[in-house]
């Protein structure tokens, strides 16, 4: 059935503007389909365009229309994308013309993987997306909500679906940080049967809304069939969520991450946020004693100066030593950083190593209590040396031998 409006306008256009288009779609009553296509690379891919272009319209049964096709080096996940939104603009329709999802982006994420750096990426920006995986974040988020202009959140979610399916992500975790909710809930649809690994909820304020999503994200899971196992990373932005934190961190099994966000919580403070950090001390300690209790990851904020890599590393530093155990970044020059700073440091393997040994070695003489020297130590201290190492060896900082002993 039509909506009111004829033609509609997606996508972006402008000087500055790559690896997008805009489209202008006009329906008629009749005269079939023209299209006008502008692109730099029409004479090697012209006739490719337009038989996509053409192949959309007749998949939505569109027979008369104006198509106008500004490229800007738009690859095919993009213009599907952005034509798709233009004629849902103008049509209700349930059906979607899907780009084909690649191999690598079939690949399921476990619960209590390394999660130190975390990349967005404006989910309407399809420039940012395209090769963002070369810079090895542990994970990328596609964006729909603070770096989405609201009049084109709607689009976005076209793009962010598309890009799931299409772009190789060369292993990183692929994330999507979702509306506020109940905004967010909408969002969900066009995410969970694309193979998204983790999402994050903005602003999260209660249990009930984790408790919403999962009942949203099992309904479609069971209209779709598609049961890959999706995690959540609650992100907590106010006074009233940091009171709630722990509610939050065990709303649900699929929790597995809980992150600050310090830009909004200091807001709602009324202070100023500072690279020293005092400010919001109490909230951040508070976010890590709920996680670990939970036995999720506690996740520090986005560093928000990316010129600056010397403060980036003392902040990380900072961050590590409250019990964080990773950060987002907002520029792809902060993740080595990032991930340099949170690695583990030669005193702390060689340690790690001693109370392995010190295991191993009661174990083997049938010991039920390990002592290193004259301490004690317990099963959360050996605990802890596993994953020191296991990382320490992920990291390439010791032998891979080392895995046989943890």
């Amino acid at each position: 059935m039509a909506k009111l409006n004829t033609t509609s306008i997606t996508g972006n256009l402008g000087p500055k503007i790559r690896s997008d288009c805009q489209v202008t779609l006009e329906l008629k009553e009749n005269g079939g389909i023209q299209l006008s296509i502008s692109s730099k690379v029409n004479a090697l891919f012209g006739k490719s365009i337009e038989k996509l272009c053409r192949a959309e319209l007749a998949f939505f049964g569109i027979e008369h229309a104006i198509l106008s096709l500004e490229d800007r080096g738009a690859l095919p996940f993009v213009i599907m994308a952005r034509i798709e939104a233009a004629i849902k603009q103008l049509m209700d329709t349930d059906k979607e013309f899907l780009p084909e999802l690649i191999a690598e982006n079939t690949n399921e994420t476990e619960k209590e993987q390394f999660r130190f750096s975390r990349l967005y990426l404006p989910g309407n920006t399809p420039s940012m997306m395209i090769n963002a995986g070369i810079h090895k974040p542990n994970g990328i988020i596609l964006d729909l909500e603070d770096a989405v202009a609201p009049e084109k959140k709607e689009e976005a979610s076209y793009l962010v679906r598309n890009a799931l399916r299409a772009v190789n992500f060369y292993g990183a975790e692929r994330m999507v940080r979702i509306n506020q909710l109940p905004k967010g809930l909408d969002d969900l649809d066009f995410i969970v049967a694309h193979h998204v690994n983790l999402i994050l909820v903005p602003k999260c304020e209660s249990a009930a809304q984790i408790e919403q999503i999962d009942a949203r994200v099992e309904e479609i899971q069971q209209k779709t069939g598609e049961r890959t196992a999706i995690y959540y990373m609650p992100i907590i932005e106010s006074a009233l969520g940091v009171e709630k934190a722990f509610e939050i961190a065990t709303a649900s099994a699929n929790v597995v991450a809980m992150a600050i966000g310090l830009e909004d919580f200091t807001a709602d403070l009324g202070v100023q946020r500072t690279n020293e950090g005092k400010e919001s001390l109490y909230a951040r300690t508070r976010l890590v004693n709920a996680c670990k209790a939970a036995g999720i990851q506690p996740i520090d904020s986005v560093f928000s100066d990316v010129s600056d890599m010397d403060a980036l590393a003392t902040n990380v530093k900072t961050s590590k030593s409250l019990g964080f155990e990773g950060m987002g970044c907002i520029h792809p020059r902060q993740i080595a950083v990032i991930h340099n700073s949170f690695a583990p440091e030669e005193k702390e393997i060689e340690k790690a190593q001693k109370i392995i040994r010190a295991f191993e070695d009661a174990k083997a003489k049938g010991l039920g209590v390990v002592s290193l020297g004259t301490k004690m130590i317990d099963p959360p201290v050996v605990k802890r040396a596993e994953t020191m190492l296991t990382l320490a060896v992920n990291l390439g900082l010791i032998d891979e031998d080392w895995i046989n002993l943890v």
